[in-house]
């Protein structure tokens, strides 16, 4: 007889937004893996200056080209999605002043020039992309599990898609005027977040979205266009595009 708890555990090993989560989660941590090997490496003592030089450039190319793009996709992918919920706005803004502290760990590794500033370039990288990780998983992926309007499969295939050298696919029409308030918002930015540099979307609302713009000023400054197409009193259109 099955008890009650396997019963649990195999349904919640079967749910999508926990196998997305767990995946999203499995490669954090194997890239933090590979960082913390590389940093050992750096700092052995016993490296001949030749082969600590060698150590430092790999680490710096693992750096530019795993982390910091890893960082870039989970940002666009997820940390989009997630700037536009008031549960998880504040929460966004302090992981991505995170990431701009991995991004200075990072460039004070390449920048070393004795063995004592690599060595704590390399473990300053290491003890914040673990605290970022930390936070991610242990704060952010929950939230976002149970938030309605966020479907957490797709934000995983959107980064399998960018780690891929693909591109997301934006609608060139959005109606939200269907979609439960709570979750339009982190819908609409996470439309934003799928549109290259000048590309945009139309936005139909059944109300001014005033509020949005407000949020959009907070989040993206600069960075995006707002052109209104219609302004009531059944309905809005707004076109919002990406100025970058």
């Amino acid at each position: 007889m099955t008890s009650t708890s396997e019963i649990h555990v195999q349904g919640t090993s079967n749910d999508p937004a926990v196998q997305a989560r767990a995946v999203l989660q499995d490669r954090d941590d194997e890239l933090l893996a590979e960082l913390a090997a590389k940093t050992a490496l750096v700092v052995d003592l016993h490296l001949e200056p030749v082969a600590r030089e060698a150590a430092q450039d790999s680490l710096v190319r693992f750096c530019l080209q795993r982390v910091l793009p890893h960082l870039e996709m989970v940002d666009r992918a997820v940390y989009a999605v997630a700037a536009g919920a008031a549960e998880t706005r504040l929460l966004v803004r302090a992981l991505r002043a995170l990431h701009v502290l991995v991004a200075d760990a990072i460039d004070g590794v390449n920048r070393a020039e004795s063995s004592g500033e690599l060595a704590a370039a390399a473990h300053a990288t290491a003890a914040v992309l673990g605290a970022r990780n930390e936070v991610d998983h242990a704060v952010l992926l929950p939230a976002l599990a149970t938030m309605p309007g966020v479907d957490l499969p797709t934000l995983a295939q959107d980064i399998a898609t960018l780690r891929g050298g693909g591109s997301l696919a934006a609608p060139d029409l959005l109606d939200v005027r269907k979609i439960p308030h709570g979750q339009r918002h982190p819908r609409i930015f996470g439309t934003y977040a799928r549109l290259a540099p000048g590309q945009s979307f139309v936005l139909i609302n059944n109300h001014d979205p005033k509020p949005l713009r407000q949020e959009f000023d907070t989040v993206y400054p600069g960075q995006y266009s707002w052109e209104y197409l219609e302004t009531g009193p059944a309905q809005w259109q707004v076109r919002i595009g990406h100025a970058g």
